[in-house]
């Protein structure tokens, strides 16, 4: 898909810090990402997308948070930092180079820092001819929960699936 068409569909999403449905919705981020950081944690919101929410709730919770997001906040300078904790919320399974994207994101990872992804996992194979992810042309890649645990296993990280789509990586 060409870059422009990609960013035309996203434009079309209409989350925002005042709709109190889709902060509901990232609250299954927010909550067991809380569970598991320090009061003042820095953050990197990676995706936050055209009305970035989720660093404005960590905000609202008193961490220092930036945001990346290829198309809406395209600041290289905070991919260059360190950080106690990067989420990043329905944004992977976006990804043309998923592996090098996730592996310079955990490399940004502070000691004992965590790495939340929330994203679908790809089903059983016969399960996917009808699986609705699947269907979003800017969906170009998805992930088992094997390529999860295997990925734990590369970077030597405590993992934890918390709910169906949301994946914990702790640097140790």
């Amino acid at each position: 898909m060409a870059e422009a068409d990609e960013k035309e569909r996203y434009d079309l999403h209409t989350n925002s810090p005042d709709d109190p449905g889709y902060r509901q919705y990232l609250r299954k981020v927010l909550d067991p990402v809380l569970e598991r950081i320090d009061d003042e944690a820095a953050g990197l919101d990676f995706g936050s997308g055209p009305g970035p929410t989720l660093s404005k709730m960590f905000e609202e919770q008193g961490h220092t948070m930036c945001i990346y997001d290829h198309f809406y906040a395209r600041d290289e300078e905070v991919l260059k930092k360190s950080y106690d904790f990067i989420t990043s919320t329905e944004v992977i399974e976006h990804l043309y180079d998923p592996k090098g994207v996730m592996d310079k994101l955990w490399s940004m990872v502070e000691n004992k820092g965590l790495l939340a992804l929330l994203t679908q996992p790809y089903p059983s194979q016969d399960a996917f001819a009808s699986w609705y992810y699947k269907n979003d042309p800017t969906h170009v890649c998805f992930f088992s929960i094997e390529t999860m645990q295997w990925l734990a296993k590369q970077w030597q990280a405590e993992f934890e699936r918390v709910g169906k789509d949301l994946f914990i990586f702790r640097r140790i």
